[in-house]
C-alpha cells in the first residue's frame, strides 16, 4: 500500500494551514529537483540584468536590499499598513490551526506540530477518539527542539519512515539547517529514543526504505560516479544490518543524465511486502519502474513513461496514466485514466488485461488518490468543483458513491486507515474556512471533526461559477465571489486573479 499525498493535496494542505507528518513506509517518488544548470545562454550584451542570476552575489543582494527598502517604505507609509500587518500576523501565528492527522497502521493518529514554543517541532501521537475532541491528549514521540539543543545541531525534521506492520522502528530524516541532504537514524518509537548501535546513514541527498528489520533499500551518495548530473542519487543498494554503505549490494544504476533513482516497497493493507521496486526518474515527467527479485534480478515493469503507481487495494495495483497508452494486452487507454491489474497475475504476465476504474470526462480531473483497507478513494474535480468518490473493487465495473460534502469547494484526500476504511478529507472554499472531515469509505458516512475559525463575515455573500469562451472556443470556468444583492450591471470594482502553469490548477480556497 502506498500512503502519500499528491502534489495538489500538498498544496491544498499548505493553503489550509494543515501540517502533516509522513509515516508512510512507501513514500511516493520525490518531486523532481531543479536541474543543476540550464536555461538560455545570455550575457550583459543581450541582458543588462544577467548579473542578477548570481543570486547570492554582493551586487545582486545590494540591489535586492535597495528595492526592498523602497517597497517597504511605500507600504509602511500607507495609513492602513499597521492594522493590516497586525491582522496578518494574528492569522499566521494563530494557535487554532488544524493538526494534520496521519493514521498509523494500528489506527492511532500521528501529527508533526510546530509553534512558537516548538519551532523545530514535535512528532506526537494520540488515539482517533481523542483526536476528534477539541483538546486531544498527545504523547510526544520526538521533540526535535530538545534533540537539537542536546546535540548542539541545527536539526530540521524531514520525516520518518517506519517499518510496517508494527511501525516500531523508524528511520528519522534530519537535515542540518534545512538543506536537501539528510542524515538518517534508526529510532524506536515505543521507547521513544534512538536505537543504540542502530542504523545511521551519514548526510547525503537521497533516502532509504525498509524491506525488513534487517534490510534496507538505500539511495545515497556512495562516492564518485554515483550521483546524477543534477546531484541526486543514481544508485540503489540493498544494505543488510551491520554492513557499511560500501559493503551493500548494488541493485540498480541509472544514467548521469537521469534526475534521480530511488527504491521503495509496495505493501498490502497488512503491511506485507508484495514487490520491491526501483523508480528511475529519466526526466521531470518520465520515469521507469523496475522490480527487484529476491535474487537481485531486475525486471522493468511494462508501464507508460508518464504514469504513477497510486496504490494497492484488494490485491490490485492502481496506476494513474498521464499519457495515452496502448497496453501489452492490446487495450487502449487515455491520459487521465486510472486503471488496475490483479498484481500477481500482471507481474507474471504483462499482457494481463487491466480494468478501467475511472475515466474522467473532458471537464473532469483526478487530483488525488488514496486507498483504505478495502476501498479506493478519489478526489475528482468536475469543472474545477471538488468532490470525493469511493470505489469498491470488483471483477467488472467498480461501483462508486460520492461523499456528502460541501459544494463549490476544493477537496483533498488525506491519510487513510489500513486497519479499516476510514479516511480524512480536507475541504476549503471561497466562503468555507478550511475544515477536516472523517469519512467511512465502507458506509459513506462523513463527519466534520475540525474547522478553522472564520476570518471574515461571509453573511450575505455568495459564490457563482461562470464560463468564458476563449479565442479557440474553449470554455474557461471562473468563479465570482460577491454580495448576494450586488447588481450585475458591469459597474462593480472587481479584483481579478488567474493562474495557469506547471500542471497546477487554481482551485477554490479560503483567503
Amino acid at each position: 500500500m502506498i500512503r502519500s499525498s499528491a502534489v495538489a493535496l500538498a498544496a491544498l494542505l499548505a493553503s489550509t494551514s494543515l501540517t502533516t507528518v509522513s509515516m508512510a513506509q512507501t513514500p511516493a517518488a520525490s518531486p523532481a529537483p531543479a536541474p543543476a544548470s540550464g536555461g538560455f545562454a545570455s550575457s550583459e550584451a543581450t541582458d543588462p540584468y544577467v548579473w542578477l542570476e548570481d543570486v547570492e552575489g554582493e551586487r545582486a543582494m545590494a540591489w535586492v536590499r535597495e528595492h526592498n527598502a523602497h517597497s517597504l517604505g511605500v507600504l509602511q507609509g500607507d495609513p492602513r499598513y499597521e492594522t493590516l500587518h497586525q491582522e496578518a500576523l494574528a492569522i499566521v501565528q494563530a494557535q487554532d490551526r488544524i493538526p494534520s492527522p496521519g493514521f498509523t497502521h494500528d489506527g492511532h493518529i500521528d501529527n508533526f506540530w510546530q509553534d512558537a514554543q516548538h519551532v523545530r517541532g514535535l512528532w506526537r501521537r494520540t488515539t482517533l477518539d481523542s483526536y476528534r475532541t477539541a483538546t486531544p491528549e498527545w504523547t510526544t514521540i520526538l521533540d526535535v527542539d530538545a534533540l537539537a539543543a542536546a546535540e548542539g545541531q541545527n536539526w530540521v525534521y524531514k520525516g520518518a519512515i517506519c517499518l510496517q506492520p508494527e511501525e516500531r522502528y523508524c528511520l528519522i530524516s534530519l537535515s542540518n539547517g534545512g538543506k536537501d541532504a539528510v542524515t538518517l537514524r534508526e529510532f524506536d518509537s515505543v521507547e521513544r529514543k534512538f536505537v543504540e548501535g542502530g542504523v545511521v546513514l551519514p548526510e547525503s541527498k537521497g533516502g532509504a526504505s525498509w524491506i525488513d528489520k534487517d534490510t534496507l533499500l538505500v539511495s545515497r551518495d556512495f562516492g564518485p560516479g554515483t550521483l546524477t548530473n543534477s546531484g541526486y542519487p543514481m544508485v540503489v543498494k540493498r544494505m543488510k544490518r551491520g554492513q557499511s554503505l560500501d559493503q551493500a549490494e548494488t541493485l540498480f544504476t541509472g544514467q548521469p543524465t537521469d534526475v534521480s533513482v530511488s527504491g521503495y516497497t509496495l505493501r498490502d493493507a497488512d503491511g506485507m511486502v508484495k514487490a520491491v521496486l526501483i523508480n528511475r526518474s529519466v526526466d521531470f515527467y518520465s520515469s521507469e519502474t523496475w522490480r527487484v527479485g529476491d535474487d537481485g534480478a531486475l525486471t522493468q515493469l511494462q508501464l507508460p513513461a508518464k504514469s504513477d503507481i497510486s496504490g494497492l487495494v484488494d490485491g490490485r495495483l492502481l496506476v494513474s496514466l498521464k499519457q495515452d497508452w496502448a497496453a501489452p494486452s492490446g487495450q487502449e487507454f487515455k491520459t487521465g485514466d486510472l486503471i488496475a491489474w490483479p498484481l500477481q497475475a500482471w507481474l507474471a504476465d504483462p499482457a494481463t488485461p487491466a480494468q478501467l476504474v475511472v475515466r474522467p470526462t473532458e471537464r473532469q480531473a483526478i487530483e488525488g488518490v488514496n486507498v483504505t483497507r478495502n476501498r479506493l478513494v478519489v478526489a475528482l474535480y468536475d469543472n474545477v468543483r471538488g468532490s470525493v468518490r469511493v470505489y469498491t473493487p470488483g471483477d467488472g465495473e467498480w461501483a462508486h458513491t460520492t461523499l456528502d460534502l460541501p459544494q463549490n469547494v476544493s477537496v483533498g484526500v488525506g491519510s487513510a486507515s489500513e486497519k479499516d476504511d476510514k479516511v480524512f478529507v480536507s475541504v476549503t472554499g471561497y466562503l468555507n474556512p478550511s475544515s477536516l472531515w472523517l469519512a467511512d469509505a465502507a458506509t459513506g458516512a462523513v463527519d466534520q471533526v475540525k474547522s478553522m475559525p472564520a476570518k471574515f463575515d461571509a453573511a450575505g455573500m455568495t459564490v457563482d461559477q461562470h464560463e468564458a469562451r476563449s479565442a479557440d472556443g474553449t470554455l474557461i470556468p471562473y468563479f465570482v465571489v460577491h454580495k448576494s444583492d450586488m447588481p450585475l450591471d458591469g459597474s462593480n470594482p472587481t479584483l481579478l486573479y488567474g493562474y495557469g502553469g506547471f500542471e497546477s490548477s487554481l482551485l477554490p480556497g479560503y483567503s
